[in-house]
């Protein structure tokens, strides 16, 4: 029997969508200099990271897709900051990853079961295979949007392909750690349902932090 998405914890999709939206632009700017080498394999651990925590409070692919569709969201609202149109390289490809990531990451937690998924060590295993199935689907991205993936200079290897090892190095701790926060929102969200506290408060505050990371972007955006 398929399990039922758990609608209480949409706000809380909102808000780690939200969060997850302002960390790529952030973290994309902090990683300027390297854009051309190791960022995407950082951008990905990171990811993976907000994945792990919506797979946790959802358990539901529905739950993926609302979170994916927010980031992409928020990435095309970067494109309009930055003046960029939306099949440009640094927002269409980016889009692409996150799409890839999110399918990576639930095709091997559906392989691997949520039993072994219970266990720390089956949780660094996710990391490493959802980050290596990733890195190898983002090459494909040509095909999604018309632009060729970068590849590291003097070559023909895609930088996804070429920095593999950082990105699945990464991904087995970020993973665990998605797992650890997801559990500790849905433990302090449990406990405020049965002492009937802030429910009202609670969707008011995935807008508001919604509202607040576009509003980080945009004065990072100007600040730049």
């Amino acid at each position: 029997m398929a399990k039922k998405f758990p609608s209480n914890q949409i706000p809380n999709i909102i808000m780690v969508g939200a969060i997850w939206g302002l960390a790529e632009a952030a973290l994309g700017l902090g990683l300027q200099k390297c854009a051309s080498l190791a960022s995407g394999s950082i951008m990905t651990a990171a990811a993976l990271f907000f994945i792990a925590v919506t797979w946790v409070l959802t358990g539901h692919a529905l739950g993926l897709f609302i979170a994916v569709v927010l980031v992409s969201l928020m990435k095309m609202f970067d494109a309009f900051l930055l003046s960029l149109p939306l099949r440009h390289g640094a927002i269409a490809n980016p889009i692409f990853a996150f799409w890839t990531e999110a399918l990576a990451f639930l095709v091997i937690v559906l392989v691997l079961k949520e039993t072994f998924t219970h266990k720390k060590a089956g949780r660094v295993v996710l990391g490493g295979l959802s980050a290596l199935a990733a890195v190898s689907l983002f090459p494909l991205a040509k095909f999604a949007t018309g632009i060729p993936a970068c590849v590291y200079p003097g070559t023909n290897y895609p930088l996804s392909i070429y920095y593999a090892p950082l990105a699945i190095s990464l991904s087995l701790f970020t993973v665990p750690l998605g797992f650890w926060i997801g559990q500790k929102i849905a433990a302090t969200q449990a406990r405020q349902e049965a002492l009937g506290r802030m429910k009202a408060s609670r969707f008011l505050a995935s807008p508001a932090a919604l509202i607040v990371c576009l509003l980080i972007m945009a004065l990072i955006r100007l600040a730049g």
